[in-house]
């Protein structure tokens, strides 16, 4: 890890790491304003938003695996599902 120390403290501090996935979100964040091209908050967010739903649902849904699936199964994707509608409604996504 490369570190660079501030002179007028000794600690070692390292030296941030850019996160690719953010650099991409970033990057499908601009927008066309008035002949411009502006970084857009709510559509950054909207696709970290929609980056934690997939985490919480990696495969989508599917009432067909539900109907098949154990009740252990069923217990987690209820879960997946509870996390999902929780995060949408915090933030207001339909």
């Amino acid at each position: 890890m490369t570190h660079y120390t501030n002179t007028n403290n000794p600690i070692d501090f390292p030296k941030k790491k850019k996160i690719p996935m953010l650099e991409r979100f970033a990057a499908q964040s601009l927008v066309e304003h008035e002949g411009e091209l502006i970084f857009s908050k709510e559509k950054f967010a909207e696709l970290i938003l929609k980056e934690c739903i997939m985490v919480c649902w990696p495969g989508g849904e599917s009432d067909v695996l539900y109907e098949q699936a154990s009740e252990v199964d069923k217990a987690f994707i209820d879960g997946q599902d509870y996390c999902v509608e929780k995060l949408k409604k915090h933030f207001g996504v339909e």
